[in-house]
C-alpha cells in the first residue's frame, strides 16, 4: 500500500506541471463518514480531525493533521512534511500556503465526475473563508484534471493486480459454469459463487447482494439486480454480472451462457447469431480504441453493428473504467446522454482500464451481453481478461 501510495503521490506532481495547476489540496475531517475518493490514494487509512494534503507541482508536499493522526502519516514515508496540531488546523494549513505560495490551488471539486467531487460543500466554505482571511482568497480551482489523470493512467503495479482480480474472477466463473444445471435458480448460483469468492479470501467488487448479478430467460430486470428464486430453464439464455476486489484492485466481467434443450446439441440460430453479433461489437470497439479517440466514438462503433444487424440500440454506455472500484474514473465509452455529461468526450489515454458490455435481446430466450477489460496502449487496446468466443453451453 504505501509502495502505490508513493508512486500516485510523485505521479500527482507530475499531472500537476502538466496541467498549470501549481498545488493539489485534499482536505477531509471525519472520513470514515464523509471520504472523499481521492483519499485512499493518499493515505493508508482515515483521519479523524481537519486534515489537508497538499502537494505541490515542484514536488514537495505537506499533510496538516491532527496530533494523533501525525505518526501514523509520518509512519508512510511519503511526504516531505507532516505537522500535526492540537488545538487548531488554521495556523500550520496557511502557513504552508503562504509559504508556497500558488497561483492556483486545486481542490477535489466537480459537476461532471464523481471521483473528483469529494470536497463537501461545507468544507468548501471553510477553506475559502480561511483562504479570504489569509489574503489567499481567489485561487481555489477544480482539480478534476488533476485527479481525473491520476486515476485513469494506471501504473504498471495497478495494472498487475488488476490483472490479479480478472483471473480469480474468471477462476469463478469457470467453476460456476461446471455448478450450473436445468432447475438451479439465479439465488443457488450466486450463492455458489458467493461462497468460492470467501474461500479465496476475495472481496466482492460491489454490494454483495448484487454481486453477482444473476439473469435467466426473458422478462428479467437486466442489470443492478439481485438475484431471484427463478429455474433456470431450457431454451433460455442466462448472463452473469461479477466482480472481485484483490489487492485494493477490482475486476468486472459479464458472461453469457444457454441452456441446451434436450435434443439440441447447439444453440439456435437466433440465441447464435445474437451471441456472434456481440462477439464482433466488442472487437469493434477495441478495435476503435487508441489513445487520443474519444468514448462517444468508440461507443458508436459497437453500437452501429448491433442495430445495423437488427437489434435496438443498448440503453446504456459501452463500457466504464475500472480501478479501485468497479466503477472508476472520468472518461466513458458511451453516447452523447445528458446523463453522462462530458465523460463520452474525454481523450482515452495510455493506461486507462475499461470495460466493454454491449447487449441485446433475444425475444423469448433473454439478454445476450458479455463484458471484457482492456487496457489502453499506445497501439490500441489490449484485452486483460480472456475473451468469451464461443456461448457456454449448459446441458
Amino acid at each position: 500500500m504505501r509502495d502505490l501510495i508513493r508512486e500516485k503521490v510523485a505521479q500527482a506532481a507530475g499531472i500537476l506541471r502538466q496541467t498549470g495547476i501549481d498545488c493539489w489540496l485534499t482536505f477531509v475531517r471525519e472520513s470514515a463518514l464523509a471520504r472523499d475518493p481521492s483519499l485512499a490514494y493518499l493515505l493508508e487509512g482515515d483521519v479523524t480531525w481537519h486534515t489537508a494534503v497538499i502537494i505541490a507541482a515542484d514536488g514537495s508536499s505537506v499533510v496538516v493533521a491532527g496530533e494523533y493522526d501525525r505518526r501514523s502519516i509520518e509512519d508512510l514515508g511519503v511526504y516531505t512534511t507532516v505537522e500535526g496540531y492540537v488545538q487548531g488546523f488554521r495556523e500550520p494549513l496557511v502557513r504552508h500556503l503562504r509559504r508556497l505560495d500558488p497561483r492556483t490551488i486545486g481542490v477535489n471539486y466537480s459537476t461532471g465526475s464523481e471521483i473528483c467531487d469529494g470536497l463537501t460543500h461545507g468544507m468548501y466554505l471553510l477553506l475559502s473563508a480561511l483562504l479570504d482571511e489569509a489574503a489567499l482568497g481567489g485561487r481555489l480551482v477544480s482539480a478534476e484534471r488533476v485527479i481525473s489523470a491520476l486515476r485513469q493512467r494506471k501504473s504498471a503495479e495497478e495494472l498487475v493486480r488488476i490483472r490479479g482480480a480478472v483471473d480469480a474472477a474468471e477462476e469463478i466463473f469457470r467453476r460456476a459454469h461446471r455448478f450450473i444445471a436445468p432447475g438451479a435458480t439465479e439465488s443457488s448460483v450466486a450463492r455458489f459463487m458467493h461462497d468460492e469468492t470467501v474461500k479465496q479470501g476475495l472481496e466482492f467488487a460491489w454490494d454483495p447482494r448484487s454481486c453477482p448479478s444473476v439473469f435467466t430467460g426473458p422478462d428479467t430486470a437486466g442489470a443492478h439486480y439481485a438475484p431471484t428464486e427463478r429455474a433456470v430453464r431450457r431454451g433460455h439464455v442466462l448472463n452473469i454480472d461479477f466482480g472481485v476486489r484483490k489487492d485494493l484492485y477490482c475486476s468486472d466481467l459479464q458472461r453469457t451462457m444457454y441452456v441446451l434443450e434436450e435434443n439440441e446439441s447447439a444453440p439456435p440460430p437466433d440465441v447464435a447469431h445474437g451471441f456472434e453479433t456481440i462477439v464482433r461489437s466488442i472487437d469493434a470497439a477495441r478495435r476503435a480504441m487508441r489513445p487520443g479517440v474519444t468514448g462517444n466514438s468508440v461507443d458508436a462503433a459497437a453500437r452501429g453493428l448491433i442495430v445495423s444487424a437488427g437489434y435496438a440500440e443498448f440503453p446504456h454506455a459501452l463500457g466504464h473504467q475500472v480501478g479501485r472500484f468497479a466503477h472508476d474514473g472520468t472518461a466513458l465509452l458511451g453516447p452523447a446522454w445528458e446523463k453522462y455529461a462530458a465523460k463520452p468526450f474525454e481523450q482515452l489515454e495510455e493506461g486507462m482500464v475499461f470495460t466493454i458490455e454491449p447487449r441485446l435481446t433475444v425475444p423469448g430466450r433473454g439478454i445476450v451481453t458479455i463484458e471484457e477489460m482492456v487496457v489502453v496502449r499506445p497501439e490500441g487496446a489490449e484485452y486483460l481478461s480472456e475473451p468469451q468466443t464461443t456461448l457456454w453451453l449448459i446441458r
